[in-house]
């Protein structure tokens, strides 16, 4: 089969494969050693064994995917994220949009703690919907920011998607991790302003909470719910990065570090139940699997790909796009973008890095930024149509009346915003690079 046939052949059987319903894992792996036997032959599925272990198994740095997640089970299941959106939600109470804002604060603290987006969402879906529409905020409006923002747990570090990303190009963790750093929070500040400007404009998208509820709350009392829900997670935040910034830790040192922090939370605020850490190193347990699962059949998926000559033609490919390297570089980004309507952050990383790193390499553009810029489109992955895995998780935990036609529609203005930040960035590079270069010397 000549290398075009093969492109065509496994991209093809990957598109099918997920459309049947069949797991990501399994359909890399499968369709990898069909292409083996009616490409390159049988005969490279030893080495692809070899590179799976290598590459994936014997990585150290990916050690840090199951200890964050684990930090993430610890802090999620502790219960103090319900307490800290109800401290932020009194204390924005009088703002119009104001429960809004705090759905894009509090995702913001939480995109920094736990990092799991089904999670985020999950939880704020169960926790600030209702509420919203009951104050008689927008559908589309409540709907949208909690998305939106659940979203940023990818972006903001520590970040799973990162290490990920880190291990499969030249970046180093602690660059990736600064790097997406201001971009994240860029993109929570325009989820905020976007909030309180279409809330200001349309005041019945997002009435104030009614006085009489936020008068039994005394200033005092306000206070003390902000010292003891909002700044323990600002101090787990602060003690993660702090320690990989500074050079103190490497990123799975400060993931066992986040670990630490995140059970002592735990044994704080959560109920401290045999039967409920049970759960919390199981699900951790299950999170990391399928993570690892992922990670073995792309490597697969790729290994056959390069042997096949696909690499050569996906490089002609972009290489003849017109307009030179930018013309290049937004074919892969809007390439990208394709991608996440069908597949989750994970498949994409781990199937677009070895293809177009190398290209990217070629053309002498910073690594660094391009690898953040295809962490911020990949914010797209969970919004967009049709396998958008943010719009069924909050479709499962919304109340009556919330369609996922309505989810659909309130993707939209936030998924131009993450274009809006696209062009911002690139624009401005000096906002990807200049954290980096500030603190490690990038």
């Amino acid at each position: 089969m000549s290398p075009e046939m093969l492109t065509l052949f496994m991209f093809g059987g990957l598109l099918i494969g997920l459309f049947m319903g069949h797991p990501l894992a399994f359909v890399l792996g499968g369709t990898a050693v069909m292409a083996a036997w009616l490409g390159p032959g049988p005969r490279i599925l030893g080495s692809i064994i070899n590179n799976i272990y290598g590459n994936a198994m014997d990585n150290y740095v990916l050690v840090a995917i199951p200890l964050f997640i684990l930090m993430a089970r610890f802090l999620n299941d502790s219960g103090v994220t319900e307490r800290m959106f109800e401290a932020m939600r009194l204390l924005l109470a009088r703002l119009h949009g104001g429960l809004a804002l705090t759905v894009v604060i509090v995702s913001v603290l939480l995109a920094a703690t736990t990092g799991i987006v089904g999670a985020s969402i999950a939880v704020m879906g169960m926790i600030a919907l209702v509420p919203m529409l009951k104050y008689g905020y927008d559908k589309e409006l409540s709907s949208g920011v909690i998305m939106a923002s659940g979203c940023l747990g990818i972006l903001i570090p520590p970040s799973i998607m990162l290490i990920l990303m880190a291990s499969y190009s030249p970046v180093s963790v602690g660059a990736l991790f600064a790097g997406a750093l201001i971009p994240g929070l860029i993109l929570g500040a325009m989820y905020a302003l976007y909030v309180l400007v279409i809330c200001y404009i349309k005041p019945s998208y997002g009435p104030p909470v009614p006085v009489e509820e936020r008068a039994d709350t005394s200033t005092g009392e306000l206070l003390l719910m902000l010292a003891k829900f909002v700044v323990p997670p600002m101090g787990l935040i602060l003690g993660v990065l702090g320690a990989l910034f500074t050079g103190i830790a490497t990123a799975t040192e400060a993931s066992a570090i986040g670990v630490t922090l995140a059970f002592i939370l735990f044994l704080i605020f959560g109920d401290r139940s045999p039967r409920t850490c049970y759960r919390t190193l199981i699900e951790a347990g299950k999170t990391t699997t399928m993570v690892m699962l992922v990670l073995v059949g792309a490597t697969a998926f790729t290994g056959v790909f390069s042997r096949g000559g696909g690499m050569e033609v996906i490089h002609e490919l972009v290489m003849a796009m017109p307009g030179g390297t930018t013309g290049a570089l937004v074919l892969m980004l809007f390439l990208v973008f394709i991608l996440g309507m069908f597949l989750d952050w994970t498949g994409i990383v781990l199937l677009s890095f070895p293809i177009m790193l190398p290209i990217v390499e070629n053309m002498g553009v910073d690594m660094l930024w391009f690898v953040v810029m295809v962490a911020v489109v990949l914010q797209t992955s969970f919004l967009t149509p049709p396998f958008g895995y943010a719009l069924f998780y909050l479709k499962g935990v919304a109340p009556r009346g919330v369609e996922i036609v309505d989810l659909y529609k309130a993707v939209i203005p936030f998924c131009a915003l993450i274009a809006l930040a696209c062009l911002l960035l690139a624009a401005f590079p000096i906002l990807i690079t200049g954290l980096p270069s500030a603190i490690l010397g990038y």
